[in-house]
């Protein structure tokens, strides 16, 4: 586990820093893992929240850091309380024994290597519901078929289709090509997406646009090169949640209007796609977005 951290190239930022020697790249962590709450998350897709909730665990730190972020506090200014890799997985099991109907590990690239090793001691001692990884999609190939076997259900962000506005809001130049390469190694390992009886992913991908605020054309070109590379073999979620933080540039200063999310969900519909979650206009709130207090850590 330690080897990973040592010259750190778990995302596609390739920081290459020491993080057993408490150097810090772009995600601020270092090799200890950070979780600022573990609960009951009932906001996800349907198919991942079901009608008892998914296991949220969020980690503190980020490697992406888009200036519009939402969990602000934890991927930028380190709220969270320190676990080891036994009780990531005691918590794990405890979230399963609250009536999970899965681990849901939020934003945990920076820290791939120890939620590995925490999910195969969890499972050891019962763990038994699916492992889903919820990325912005930035994660290194290496890391990923590390991961193969870990994870049962990839939750990617495909956020940018242009390199201008990945450089812009995340500065991240190699976003586009990134994700799509990742999208396409977690579906190798995943396969087409499969649903049980209870209506619930079991294994799978499910790919999440967030429509930002007038960029309903780059959403499109999204769209479009998902649907043109995977077909009806994953699934899509199109997000209108978009919630400005204070001081925001614009157009990301206000909320993705009526018509802006009706545009992309015809466009989405002309397209042919099938597989697909929307969303109503509440999720536009910071009511949806967790308090941060350590809850379940």
């Amino acid at each position: 586990m330690t080897e990973e951290y040592k010259s750190c190239r778990l995302c596609r930022r390739e920081c290459g820093v020491n993080r057993t020697e408490n150097e810090r790249g772009i995600c601020s962590s270092t090799d200890e893992m950070t979780v600022a709450r573990a609960a009951l998350h009932m906001w996800e897709e349907p198919i991942i929240s079901g009608e008892r909730g998914s296991g949220a665990i969020f980690f503190g730190g980020c490697s992406l850091g888009c200036i519009y972020c939402q969990n602000r506090e934890i991927s930028r200014q380190g709220k969270g309380k320190k676990v080891s890799v036994k009780r990531l997985a005691e918590i794990m099991l405890e979230l399963q024994g609250q009536g999970a109907h899965n681990i849901n590990l939020v934003t945990p690239t920076h820290f791939a290597p120890s939620i590995k090793e925490s999910v195969s001691l969890a499972r050891s001692q019962g763990l038994s519901v699916p492992v889903v990884y919820n990325t912005g999609g930035y994660d290194s190939i290496s890391t990923l078929r590390m991961l193969e076997g870990t994870v049962d259900v990839y939750l990617p962000d495909f956020k940018y289709y242009r390199i201008k506005t990945a450089k812009l809001y995340s500065n991240a130049e190699n976003y586009p090509e990134s994700v799509l390469e990742a999208i396409k190694e977690m579906l190798r390992q995943t396969g087409r997406a499969q649903i049980g009886k209870d209506g619930l992913i079991k294994r799978g991908v499910v790919v999440r646009i967030l429509l930002l605020p007038g960029h309903v054309a780059e959403a499109k070109l999204i769209l479009k090169q998902l649907y043109k590379s995977f077909k009806d073999e994953i699934f899509i979620s199109l997000m209108s949640q978009y919630t400005p933080i204070p001081n925001m540039p614009r157009p990301l200063d206000r909320p993705v209007t009526k018509q802006e999310y009706r545009e992309l969900l015809d466009y989405a519909a002309g397209l042919g796609i099938t597989n697909a979650f929307t969303q109503n206009r509440e999720s536009s709130s910071e009511a949806y977005i967790p308090s941060f207090d350590g809850e379940g850590v």
